[in-house]
């Protein structure tokens, strides 16, 4: 299984960023998503997470009415539309994976997920 994120980057505060995240070599369709952060010195923070079954989706209070997850089945790609940003959501955001167990998004993005990929920077500017 490999994930593949983008679309990370400078903006500056009150800016909209879109991430992408290629998922490949699942043997099936339905597995759950994240997107989490993670600032140097600080814990890793869900920021929002889809169960397995697709019909629930989990969105950390720092970021919710703002923040949009999203997946293309078709395309393989899961996306995190980021509005209205803060200073504080600077970090080096990372696509997750899983499809080990029914559990909603709200337990993936408390206890992570088992396949990760590699991070892409978002910085937030006044």
């Amino acid at each position: 299984v490999q994930l593949q994120a983008s679309g990370g980057g400078f903006q500056q505060s009150g800016g909209s960023l879109t991430l992408s995240c290629a998922i490949s070599g699942f043997y099936r369709d339905y597995h759950a998503i994240g997107w989490f952060r993670q600032v140097p010195g600080k814990e890793r923070e869900g920021v929002s997470c889809i169960g397995m079954s697709g019909r629930s989706t989990y969105y950390a209070d720092s970021v919710k009415g703002r923040f949009t997850i999203s997946r293309d089945n078709a395309k393989n790609t899961v996306y995190l539309q980021m509005n209205s940003l803060k200073l504080e959501d600077t970090a080096v955001y990372y696509c997750a994976a899983d499809q080990r167990a029914r559990y909603s998004g709200s337990h993936y993005c408390a206890n992570g997920m088992f396949f990760w990929g590699k991070g892409t920077q978002v910085t937030v500017s006044s």
